[in-house]
């Protein structure tokens, strides 16, 4: 049987939802897998991932890491695994419940029904569904996504959200090795290639909500890399383009 979704998970200290997480995703209508990529949790997020292994097999994959090595080269070791194991739908979500499960299945229908090469979860496409953010966190993101939108040009208005779907054909055009960011840039890098290289993208509207469990990955640092990386991004578009990896293409 050709192996379809593929749900990518990259993990550092989520033992108190990680189980809950899985439990969700195995019980989704239209058998889901799903892949977790742990950077050496200290707190034993690991072990309950292999735990959950013996009850659902060949369905729950982990990727164990040495160290926190960033959240994009969580997602290209990922995207790669996906690639070589067949899947043909490849997701993008976090492990803190602040993506709701259940929307797995949009931005699934929104690429396998409608026609879309990459589905977006997004926060602002019909207004702004963010619950439980204090209000300066909502309005660093949503001017974020606007200075974005105003220096690369592009029609996404949640351009840092790291809810996706991508066809399989879309990650086999892009050179992973060519990424550059490994914070949240990595999220917008990923979306302006896949823009520049002409895919159909939509944008899924969605609630987003604040984890209730665990502390959250961001830093100033990250935030920082997400600022710079935009001008980086739009001066690479002018001077080099975007090119569909020539080893992939038929």
């Amino acid at each position: 049987m050709q192996k379809e979704k593929l749900v990518i998970i990259p993990t550092y200290n989520e033992l108190e939802n990680i189980r809950e997480m899985v439990l969700s995703i195995m019980e989704l209508e239209g058998d889901f897998d799903l892949l977790i990529i742990d950077d050496n949790s200290p707190d034993g997020t690991a072990q309950e991932v292999l735990a959950l292994q013996n009850e659902f097999g060949e369905r729950l994959h982990m990727i164990q890491r040495e160290g926190k090595l960033g959240l994009g080269t969580a997602y290209i070791k990922g995207f790669k695994f996906a690639l070589n194991s067949g899947y043909q739908f490849i997701f993008e979500m976090d492990a803190d419940f602040s993506h709701n499960p259940l929307d797995l299945i949009k931005l699934y229908k929104a690429c396998a029904e409608e026609g879309f090469d990459m589905s977006i979860g997004s926060r602002y496409i019909t207004g702004v569904n963010v619950v439980n953010w204090p209000m300066g966190r909502v309005l660093m993101s949503f001017m974020a996504s606007k200075y974005v939108q105003f220096i690369t040009g592009i029609p996404i208005k949640d351009t840092t959200a790291g809810f996706k779907c991508y066809r399989r054909k879309v990650l086999e055009a892009i050179d992973l090795d060519s990424i550059r960011f490994i914070g949240y840039a990595f999220q917008i890098e990923m979306k302006f290639t896949v823009w520049k290289l002409g895919f159909k993208i939509v944008e899924v509207p969605i609630i987003f909500t604040d984890r209730t469990k665990g502390t959250s990955k961001m830093s100033k640092n990250i935030f920082r890399e997400a600022v710079l990386g935009v001008i980086f991004l739009k001066l690479k578009s002018i001077f080099k383009g975007y090119k569909p990896n020539q080893s992939e293409l038929p």
